[in-house]
């Protein structure tokens, strides 16, 4: 490497790592603003606020952004370069400027990097401590609205609910049933279900069970039965939020899971993996398009510059969020769901490179 790639290394992740500081002061005292109504409602111990939650809460913003924050970088110190000559001085020395890429690309990589894994392991950890202050001192309780909810809580085992209200712990018109080789063997149904935290079992009020085994059926029925029926609560629904909490390994294995169960909720979660991949990857589009705004020396400052710079990066953004929700809530395959939650970046890759061939070098 030569000195000038250690220059603009030290320019780039200096810059970065200073304006992630910088707006991060400024998210706290906003983010406190906000919660205080919550913090004096509730009361949260201090350490409580500043171990589990903004300990947690700032890496997982910072990451967020990281793209942004990239982009921001970039923007101010190579404006500043190619506003004091820096940049037509490395270029006259003999420097190619797809060669002065080459420490823009390093840096970008190193942070992608840095994205990435925290994507996919370290973020999840911390959101778990994160999701459960909020869910304990900021959050309303879950309430699941579906209605007619069908789950096959294993192979060949089929339980179903009219509906089910989280706050109390009850469903209503319950069924469970066995279902092999195509034939129900076993039918259980009752008018309501509830759950018994204390002795992790289901209580049934109305049931009714019936029982094949080859040419004898039994049939049993009664006001209340205390059972220990193998599925959680979390089988009737959950906070969507949940997902952000597990590691991709697990998240993985979550989602074949919850095919195996019918959920509807499978584009969201698949989503959710592939974002994790495709969002750094807007770390290296960003630089590019920031090196080719920025490295030009136009009149009157940088602002113009960072204006224009700004207006492409929130587009970009934008646009990855609408894609990415796209995906979520239409009826997708897991490649049409990988393909919607990529091609944000393609398209603006394709941008960024028409923008580096009509940079004047």
């Amino acid at each position: 490497m030569k000195i000038i790639d250690i220059y603009i290394i030290k320019k780039f992740l200096t810059t970065f790592f200073l304006s992630i500081v910088l707006i991060l002061m400024i998210v706290v005292v906003f983010d406190i603003s906000e919660r205080m109504e919550d913090y004096l409602l509730k009361k949260p111990p201090l350490k409580e606020i500043i171990f589990d939650y903004y300990f947690n809460f700032l890496p997982f913003f910072a990451n967020r952004f990281s793209p942004l924050f990239t982009f921001i970088a970039v923007i101010y110190f190579t404006s500043r370069m190619a506003y004091q000559s820096e940049i037509i001085s490395i270029l006259g020395s003999g420097i190619s400027f797809q060669r002065m890429l080459l420490p823009y690309m390093i840096s970008a990589a190193a942070l992608a990097s840095m994205s990435l894994y925290l994507n996919h392991f370290i973020i999840p950890k911390s959101n778990g401590v994160r999701l459960a202050f909020e869910e304990k001192y900021i959050r309303n309780p879950y309430e699941n609205r579906d209605k007619n909810i069908h789950r096959q809580i294993s192979p060949g085992n089929y339980i179903y609910v009219t509906s089910y209200n989280h706050r109390i712990q009850s469903g209503y018109q319950f069924s469970f049933e066995k279902i092999k080789n195509g034939e129900r063997y076993y039918y259980l149904r009752s008018d309501k279900i509830t759950w018994d935290s204390t002795q992790g079992k289901w209580s049934l009020d109305n049931y009714f069970i019936r029982t094949i085994n080859g040419m004898t059926e039994a049939i049993s029925m009664g006001a209340k039965l205390d059972t220990s029926l193998h599925f959680q609560p979390s089988e009737f629904g959950t906070r969507e939020t949940k997902i952000e909490s597990m590691q991709t390994p697990d998240l993985i294995t979550y989602i074949e899971e919850e095919k195996l169960k019918g959920s509807s909720l499978i584009p969201y979660y698949e989503s959710e993996k592939h974002w994790r991949t495709a969002f750094p990857f807007a770390t290296f589009v960003l630089t590019l398009i920031g090196v080719s705004v920025a490295s030009r020396r136009v009149r009157g400052g940088i602002g113009w510059q960072l204006g224009v710079g700004l207006l492409i990066s929130f587009s970009y953004i934008l646009f990855m969020q609408v894609s990415t929700t796209f995906a979520t809530n239409g009826s997708f395959s897991n490649n049409l769901t990988f393909v919607a939650v990529w091609i944000p970046n393609v398209i603006f890759t394709v941008l960024a490179l028409l923008m580096l061939r009509s940079t004047p070098k």
